[in-house]
């Protein structure tokens, strides 16, 4: 059996791994975390490399020992439970995501963060600065991105240059956090009618309950990468209540702004790409988990994070 020091050997924004699991049963067996499925003849195990992961969601028909949640906790891995296809989140502390207990976590990060906080200037100034770095991953992301760009996602292409164009001047001059986030949902609104004509979607409509794939391939991958900001939050010790833009009603909204880092880059376009060309859910859920590794997600998330309660710090 590893010792439990050696679970977190791997630092968790180079951690590979995120794990949907439905209709089986994790458990702990040998000193290692297993889910159980039964096959028509056989109950079949398979291994969960939980040194590599960093969030497990489990969707219906799932159970969970004691002893494999101990076991995950010890490897400081989160844990989800989610209706099928990975939305909705059903249960979670800190709103999103139960979270390992450690009274171990980093404390300047979060001393950072306070400093600037509770100054809305200083609030907005956060929150246009994860603006401003979202913007930037994009860019950068979809140019070196063949794939994508085989799909149309060009940033030098005139509707995707002026989109990013009018974001970035709309951006600078808002006044508070309100303006900033109808700026933000309209830079969203303009990169689906991107995506929508890429992809020949012509009649998607973004509702978070529709049935069609483009739209629950949205609610799945949005839900992948919100694990992945809680992730960052816990490793840094950020609660998720002190959002820089979202939170008026949520507590955790924090996780939200964390996630929007990557999601338009990462989970927009292979969502209505995935939808054109008929992807299953778990083929979706691949393609995204290797955009996150290819693209280093969790590397972008921490790097963003730190730097922002960072300056915190200084002030």
């Amino acid at each position: 059996m590893e010792a439990l020091t050696d679970l977190k050997a791997i630092l968790h924004s180079k951690r590979a791994n995120i794990y949907y699991l439905e209709k089986c049963r994790v458990m702990q067996k040998d000193g290692r975390v297993l889910y159980l499925t039964e096959a028509q003849d056989e109950k079949q195990y398979w291994n969960i490399p939980i040194a590599n992961t960093t969030v497990i969601l489990m969707g219906t028909g799932t159970s969970i020992t004691q002893a494999a949640v101990r076991m995950l906790a010890s490897a400081g891995v989160l844990i989800g439970f989610s209706g099928g296809g990975g939305t909705p989140l059903l249960m979670g502390n800190e709103i999103e995501w139960l979270t390992p207990q450690s009274e171990y976590r980093p404390t300047e990060y979060i001393q950072g963060w306070m400093r600037f906080w509770f100054d809305e200037q200083k609030r907005l100034q956060a929150a246009k600065q994860f603006q401003q770095q979202r913007l930037a991953y994009l860019q950068r992301v979809w140019k070196k991105d063949s794939d994508l760009q085989m799909q149309g996602f060009n940033p030098n292409d005139d509707d995707i240059g002026n989109a990013f164009e009018s974001f970035n001047k709309r951006m600078e001059n808002a006044q508070n956090v309100n303006e900033l986030l109808l700026i933000e949902a309209q830079l969203t609104k303009n990169l689906y009618k991107v995506a929508v004509k890429r992809t020949g979607q012509s009649d998607f409509s973004r509702q978070h309950d529709g049935i069609d794939n483009a739209n629950a391939f949205l609610n799945h991958g949005n839900y992948l990468a919100y694990g992945l900001a809680a992730c960052t939050l816990w490793v840094l010790g950020i609660p998720h209540g002190f959002a820089v833009m979202h939170g008026k009603t949520r507590r955790g909204a924090l996780v939200f702004d964390v996630a929007d880092l990557v999601k338009d880059t990462l989970i927009l376009p292979w969502a209505f790409i995935c939808a054109k060309e008929g992807a299953t859910e778990q083929e979706f859920r691949q393609q995204c988990l290797q955009n996150f590794t290819n693209h280093k997600a969790l590397d972008f998330m921490f790097d963003t994070v730190k730097a922002v309660a960072l300056q915190g710090a200084e002030a």
